[in-house]
């Protein structure tokens, strides 16, 4: 019995040592190949026409963020206010930059911390905004069997990635790590 303890401890050891580097490695690679695709898809939603389309939003964009606005207004972007646009603006921005500077691991710690914000405001706009707290299986439930809902389910994996990051920071494959090294 000793033996196999000893023998745990060892394997235990080696393994603490490595994640250092293999968790953050691990948390922006799974970033990436997961949701940096869906937040580019998403902010090309949003993403007006021409070259700078992207400060000019889509009517689907403010309808996306601002939803109970858009059905108030009569989806009549004229008659919501510059706070409005800036938001949307700001918002389909985050949806590019801080995915990118995730996969790159450039300041990782503050983009996965603001990347938690963007998924919190986007939780509550998608049960609040869109109705989706009316609806269990979109909204799910923790504990229950069922790992596949929407809010409850899916963004707690993404929490735990982005939480990773803030924790971890960017790991050894990162520009944040050539900037420390300099």
């Amino acid at each position: 019995m000793n033996a196999l303890v000893a023998f745990h401890n060892t394997l235990a050891d080696r393994v603490e040592r490595l994640s250092p580097a293999v968790l953050p490695t691990l948390a922006r690679f799974t970033f990436a190949a997961t949701l940096l695709g869906y937040f580019w898809a998403s902010g090309l939603t949003k993403v007006g026409a021409g070259v700078f389309g992207i400060f000019s939003p889509s009517l689907g964009a403010y309808a996306q963020i601002f939803p109970k606005a858009m059905e108030a207004a009569s989806y009549d972007v004229g008659q919501l206010t510059a706070f409005h646009t800036l938001v949307v603006i700001a918002g389909t921005l985050a949806e590019f930059i801080l995915p990118l500077l995730l996969a790159v691991g450039l300041f990782t710690r503050l983009s996965a911390l603001a990347m938690i914000g963007f998924v919190s405001v986007q939780s509550l706009t998608d049960l609040f905004g869109h109705g989706g707290i009316a609806h269990h299986e979109t909204l799910g439930a923790w504990f229950d069997r069922i790992p596949d809902s929407v809010i409850l389910d899916q963004r707690l994996f993404w929490m735990a990635v982005l939480i990773t990051l803030v924790i971890k920071g960017a790991g050894p494959l990162s520009l944040d790590r050539l900037l420390k090294l300099r």
